[in-house]
């Protein structure tokens, strides 16, 4: 079994607007990526939120899947937003790994997902990750061997540390979703007309 762990606890400072709930395609962010990982038939979904996220939670509550769960400090940064995720899922033998996943890389296809579902019996790397045009995105697969590491991680590092030190399966997609981060107005604006182009 691998869960989903959707990382939607970032200030959104540069945005000027909470991310989640920005909308593309007809949907919010949120609702966008449960609904896609719903789709590749992913078995359950974490979305880490920040404390004060009332419409956040209504609205995976609206999605039918996954469950929001609250970083009580997302200033400590991305990592702890991670390890919440983590802890979310709790130790559940039957997970094998955890795919990882930002609310700002909204447009992943369901391919995709499933692609980098699929590889993860197929490969001995313990990191599975998404690629377009050789640029590495989202969504990231750790294995359950490096959940301890990730726990350990310097918290001002986060996970890259640990991406550095292991071998990571790039699994090369014809998605540009997967580098398709929206962390500004201007990127916003690239990104959701980029989509209604396709």
């Amino acid at each position: 079994m691998i869960p989903a762990i959707v990382l939607a606890a970032g200030a959104s400072s540069r945005m000027g607007q909470p991310k989640p709930m920005l909308r593309a395609d007809g949907r919010t962010f949120v609702r966008r990526l449960l609904d896609t990982l719903r789709e590749a038939a992913v078995a359950d979904a974490v979305v880490v939120i920040r404390p004060d996220a009332a419409d956040v939670i209504r609205e995976v509550a609206s999605a039918g899947f996954g469950r929001a769960v609250v970083n009580a400090d997302p200033a400590r940064g991305q990592l702890s937003s991670l390890l919440t995720g983590l802890d979310a899922i709790g130790d559940d033998p039957r997970v094998v790994a955890a795919l990882v996943t930002l609310v700002d890389v909204p447009l992943v296809s369901v391919s995709t997902v499933s692609r980098l579902l699929s590889r993860v019996p197929q490969t001995a790397a313990p990191i599975v990750r998404a690629t377009y045009r050789h640029r590495h995105g989202h969504p990231v697969i750790f294995k359950r061997e490096l959940f301890d590491e990730l726990r350990r991680a310097d918290p001002a590092a986060g996970a890259k540390t640990v991406v550095r030190a292991h071998a990571v399966e790039d699994v090369e997609v014809d998605d540009p979703g997967v580098v398709q981060d929206v962390d500004t107005p201007d990127d916003y604006r690239r990104v959701v007309g980029a989509e209604g182009r396709q």
